[in-house]
């Protein structure tokens, strides 16, 4: 169970400091047969809530692209986009493993790109590791950011970079010949240095047959139970992006109705003058207004030109 912070520790209060989540501490989950507990969060806020729950993993995914910037994928965000919002969520979490989501572009055009790139989300942003889209394609570019000292998550099955090439966000891995192709992507990942694997949206035994053939964690996200651990985006969790809910996210609350109902409440009081009442105004002495209401009867005196 994760260490407890005190009630306030949101509000401002001293929290009590955690113990950091760990690469080597999440192989060992695995291990263990512990399941691991994985979210995505883009801000200081949502951030320090998500820490709060006790997520050993937070993902600051590319995802962002969709359900913060408002992009139809996740193509368009660029490593700035990333480094801004990993580092706000630096500075929220502070017990769960960070990682960081390789955008398109900043891994597919070399070696020293890669390495450039992912040592940003380490020194500019916080991040304790990055995460990778692709099988065999990126393994060359993982062994080295590996040997560059920096740990790398991989991801397979529906990689949402490639989702032009996909037709859509379409299950992936569904004939045997295709589900072989993604297991040997898994091993191969491994042996280049992975410390874990994402695997999206691909059939549940296939998954199973992946997770059985590697000695890493696999997050599954659309991948079935039979996964070392699990990952949702943020928004599809809370019920935040609209109307859009993929099939493998479980909503665990509704709250876009009740953000949307308190703000037509505070809407209602504005127009109505009942908001801001004096329980939320600032006050100020009686003497002092009184003085002030004299002064302003005066006609001002024409300042001295010198």
């Amino acid at each position: 169970m994760p260490e407890q912070q005190p009630a306030g520790a949101y509000g401002g209060g001293p929290a009590i400091p955690a113990k950091k989540v760990t690469v080597p501490e999440i192989v060992q989950m695995k291990r263990d047969g512990r399941k691991i507990a994985m979210m995505t969060a883009y801000d200081v806020a949502f951030a320090r809530l998500v820490d709060q729950a006790g997520m050993d993993i937070i993902l600051v995914g590319d995802s962002l692209g969709m359900v913060m910037l408002g992009y139809p994928t996740t193509v368009p965000v660029t490593m700035d986009d990333m480094v801004r919002h990993a580092a706000a969520v630096s500075r929220g979490a502070k017990r769960a493993l960070l990682v960081g989501d390789m955008p398109f572009g900043s891994y597919q055009t070399g070696r020293d790109d890669a390495i450039r790139n992912a040592t940003r989300f380490l020194k500019e942003a916080g991040m304790d590791a990055v995460k990778l889209e692709g099988g065999h394609e990126v393994v060359e570019t993982t062994r080295a950011l590996v040997e560059s000292g920096i740990a790398v998550m991989g991801h397979v099955g529906l990689t949402p970079q490639r989702v032009a090439q996909f037709g859509g966000f379409k299950v992936q891995a569904k004939s045997a010949e295709a589900a072989r192709v993604l297991i040997d992507d898994c091993v191969a990942l491994e042996q280049a240095g992975c410390f874990s694997i994402v695997i999206e949206s691909v059939p549940a035994a296939v998954a199973v047959l992946a997770t059985e053939r590697v000695r890493i964690p696999t997050i599954g996200i659309g991948g079935g139970v039979g996964c070392d651990g699990q990952v949702l985006v943020l928004h599809d969790a809370l019920g935040l992006f609209g109307e859009f809910k993929p099939k493998f996210a479980k909503r665990y609350a509704d709250l876009g109705p009740i953000v949307v109902e308190a703000l037509e409440r505070y809407g209602r009081e504005v127009r109505d003058g009942v908001f801001p009442d004096d329980e939320h105004s600032f006050s100020m002495k009686e003497s002092e207004r009184a003085e002030l209401e004299r002064a302003l009867s005066e006609p001002r005196r024409p300042k001295k030109v010198v």
